[in-house]
């Protein structure tokens, strides 16, 4: 399992199309635990670019604070499950929170 947190200063990104960079978490399948984090500078954005390029690098999960319904169908197709509405907390407790299954997803940040 592979799990993309989109970032602006270090931090969860109200957007995902907005953000500066992506923590990808790589999980355990079977303990659940955290193997590995890395960031990475995402391209330039451009619709329906960034669903692509997560899937290229194995993310199966997008947790984001917001994101229009075209993009959430785009992730879909490309076999990544999205979760919207995350609580602002840093990538380690937001991940900690959606293994534990107590990740309570709020109102959708995106307005388009």
């Amino acid at each position: 399992m592979k799990i993309a947190i989109p970032l602006t200063g270090g931090s969860l990104s109200a957007h995902f199309g907005h953000c500066e960079q992506f923590a990808m978490m790589t999980v355990a399948a079977k303990t659940r635990m955290v193997l590995s984090r890395e960031d990475l500078s995402p391209p330039p954005h451009e619709p329906g670019l960034y669903p692509v390029w997560l899937a290229e690098r194995g993310v199966t999960h997008i947790i984001a604070g917001g994101m229009g319904p075209n993009a959430q169908n785009l992730f879909t197709r490309n076999n990544i499950e999205v979760l919207v509405g995350s609580p602002w907390e840093d990538p380690e407790k937001i991940v900690s929170l959606f293994l534990e299954g107590k990740l309570e997803a709020g109102a959708n940040t995106c307005d388009h």
